[in-house]
């Protein structure tokens, strides 16, 4: 053994630093991967089940190709203290029945590195689900695959549909378009009745936050007569330091082109009518012109969060009508269709928040 006591111990020291400090480096690399996936994955579970006054929800929607039938399942968690738990929610948008499955916390597990969501025996993916629900009013079984995904774009300056807003802290709600559109293959046994929803057509999005907003309007359609096709259109009271503003947030996928009408970049809304029944949007930004006429048909009563909690109810609809126009500036019409089997959900208290008012 060569050299003194001390110069070991030196470099014993040193060795132990060195460890430390390899430790921290693997520590922050972890962390910064975590938060990579997160920002730029928004589809994988944002939250962890420490959170108070929390709640995330993704929904998935499935109609068979020929429009007979329409279901959206919505699992997620509601993280509230003592009524922490997971759920499951179903509607029929055809007949407008819902069910609300809650799940003990334990039941729901998910995947760090991509959208892989398990809640009971029923598991979620932007790929495929598989269903696995037994309560009181509703049984449902089946495995249905997705295909030919048409994901909503992301980039640095906008990872997501709210675009820069995405990097906001302390927002009462997040919104994020996971899959704008997909084609469906495979069968659900749902209360004792086989549905084929092959050649069918698919879409999912999601929620995170504290609560949904106070009010607004929420318009989904991609079974447009042209294939592919695909509508999304929010606006939404929003609260901001003590204050509150009118924010909205649309896409219309045609054709592989995405037409974007954002609070962000600089589009407005320059029309809504409703008159109890059909509501009229219009929207403009600096190259073209949408108008969307949304008529509402049979809806369902689902439970929403307020502080985490699930307490909220509000009506949707998946078994409205749209018709869709958008022109360019010059009055040229770029593309018009008519969607069936859209959701449609109004929280007629955002019209006293616009400034068009309701007309």
């Amino acid at each position: 053994m060569t050299g003194s006591v001390g110069e070991r111990a030196a470099k014993s020291s040193q060795g132990c630093r060195k460890g430390a400090m390899r430790g921290k480096i693997t520590a922050l690399e972890e962390a910064y991967e975590e938060y990579r996936v997160k920002r730029f994955k928004p589809e994988v579970f944002q939250g962890n089940l420490s959170k108070k006054r929390y709640f995330e929800g993704w929904y998935f929607k499935h109609v068979s190709d020929d429009l007979e039938n329409a279901y959206a399942f919505i699992p997620g968690i509601s993280l509230s203290g003592e009524s922490s738990h997971a759920f499951i929610q179903v509607i029929n948008g055809i007949t407008g029945e819902t069910h609300y499955v809650p799940y003990d916390l334990e039941e729901f597990s998910w995947k760090k590195d991509r959208l892989h969501i398990q809640v009971g025996a029923s598991v979620f993916t932007d790929e495929y689900i598989g269903i696995n629900i037994e309560d009181e009013g509703i049984t449902a079984n089946g495995h249905i695959e997705y295909s030919n995904v048409v994901k909503y774009p992301i980039t640095l300056l906008a990872p997501g549909i709210m675009g820069w807003y995405a990097y906001v802290p302390f927002m009462e709600c997040y919104h994020d378009v996971v899959s704008v559109n997909h084609s469906l293959n495979g069968k659900a046994f749902i209360n004792g009745n086989l549905i084929d929803f092959s050649s069918g057509k698919g879409y999912i999005e999601k929620d995170r936050g504290k609560s949904f907003p106070d009010a607004w309007i929420w318009i989904q359609c991609n079974s447009f007569t042209a294939n592919g096709a695909s509508l999304f259109v929010s606006i939404a009271k929003i609260p901001w330091l003590r204050r509150y503003f009118v924010g909205f947030i649309c896409f219309l996928y045609t054709q592989g082109m995405f037409f974007l009408f954002n609070s962000y970049n600089n589009s407005k809304v320059s029309q809504v009518r409703y008159d109890g029944n059909a509501l009229t949007i219009s929207l403009e930004n600096k190259r073209s012109i949408l108008d969307v006429k949304a008529t509402k048909k049979k809806s369902g009563e689902l439970k929403a969060p307020s502080s985490g909690q699930m307490t909220r109810r509000i009506k949707e609809s998946i078994d409205s009508e749209v018709h869709v126009q958008i022109r360019d500036r010059s009055g040229q019409t770029l593309f018009e269709d008519y969607g069936r089997r859209a959701g449609l959900e109004i929280i007629e208290d955002i019209f006293k928040y616009l400034d068009l008012g309701q007309r």
